[in-house]
């Protein structure tokens, strides 16, 4: 390990790590989708608990295409009004700029500073962005537009209405869109928005514990058996091996304030959201498998009174939204590091 050298783990969610476990496969998936000629979809959805790196995974896409010629990227925030932004981003790109000019598209009304003399300006923001989308067709352009932390806003419904118009129009339009599993699914349920419900949604498993163990070998110079313990005490969460990557580096020689911190830093800055945004029954719900040392679904519901039919929601619910793991059957375990712990400690307090 080198002496001075820079941290190269980092504790800031979203932005892409020095260090990091990409997900080849996934990515590599979402972007053949995209190029396929058809396109095999223009949708991806990419779901996951927080920390679960749906941020960095975006920004990986994102770039790769950034290196495409025919391709422009657009980074939305969900926090403003989508098409109005979209096209603020769509003419603030230079050499867009004069595509936009040749097809006389005016957008001056929108207050965008595209004016052109003579041409009666747009009003309408969806009629402009179709113009705007076909003329970059004509000139072979595709768009990728990629919202982060989506959610059921109404600007969100809005853009997603739009954007399915676009698509109706055969329009050289692509979206990339990750959010938490419940806000992707309320997003979903709207009545207007079902072929959003029928686009694919990719949720993020654990990362791999090999390449995990890999990485804190070749940095910390351990033995494999040290950086397999190392990545186990990880789960694969995808936050977490940059936490305790992070520590480690930090303090070395001194595993019990790693220990610390990264319990800590976990529990401050992802576990204590997760529990807020829980309904009472599903905390209950996880004291239970908490309460239950192999994780039996009959242990849990003999522990919380339960019948089958009662506990399957929940059980479905936090499979989901990647609190717990049910891949074996009859069983649940915790998919977060610590978060066993963390239930025990926050339940009794909040009863």
């Amino acid at each position: 390990m080198a002496e001075g050298r820079k941290n190269p783990f980092t504790l800031d969610f979203g932005r892409e790590p020095y260090e990091m476990i990409p997900r080849s496969v996934l990515m590599d998936d979402c972007i053949r989708d995209f190029m396929d000629e058809p396109p095999s979809r223009h949708i991806s959805i990419v779901t996951g608990v927080r920390g679960s790196g749906k941020t960095v995974f975006m920004t990986s896409v994102c770039k790769r295409f950034r290196q495409e010629k025919d391709w422009i990227v657009v980074e939305l925030n969900p926090e403003r009004d989508l098409l109005q932004n979209f096209a603020a981003k769509l003419s603030g790109e230079k050499t867009l700029r004069e595509i936009f000019k040749t097809a006389q598209i005016n957008l001056s009304a929108f207050g965008l500073g595209l004016q052109i003399e003579g041409t009666e300006p747009e009003r309408d923001i969806e009629v402009a962005l179709t113009r705007m989308l076909s003329s970059l067709q004509k000139h072979h352009k595709k768009v990728l537009v990629a919202i982060d932390e989506a959610s059921s806003t109404e600007s969100m419904k809005v853009f997603a209405s739009a954007f399915q118009i676009f698509l109706r129009q055969d329009l050289p339009l692509f979206l990339l869109m990750t959010g938490l599993y419940g806000n992707i699914r309320a997003l979903q349920d709207q009545k207007t928005l079902t072929f959003l419900y029928r686009s694919p949604r990719t949720a993020l498993t654990p990362l791999n514990i090999g390449r995990m163990t890999d990485s804190y070998a070749r940095i910390f110079e351990v033995t494999p058996e040290e950086a397999l313990e190392m990545a186990r005490k990880t789960k694969g969460y995808s936050f977490a091996f940059q936490v305790l990557g992070y520590f480690t580096w930090e303090y070395r020689n001194d595993p019990q304030r790693i220990l610390q911190e990264y319990k800590q830093y976990l529990e401050e800055y992802v576990y204590e959201k997760i529990w807020q945004e829980l309904s009472a029954e599903d905390r209950r719900v996880l004291y239970g498998i908490a309460k239950t040392p192999n994780g039996s679904v009959a242990g849990i519901r003999s522990f919380l009174q339960m019948t089958n039919n009662q506990f399957t929601p929940y059980r479905t619910r936090l499979i989901r939204k990647g609190i717990i793991n049910g891949d074996l059957y009859g069983i649940v375990r915790f998919e977060l590091p610590l978060f066993e712990q963390f239930v025990l400690e926050n339940y009794m307090v909040d009863t």
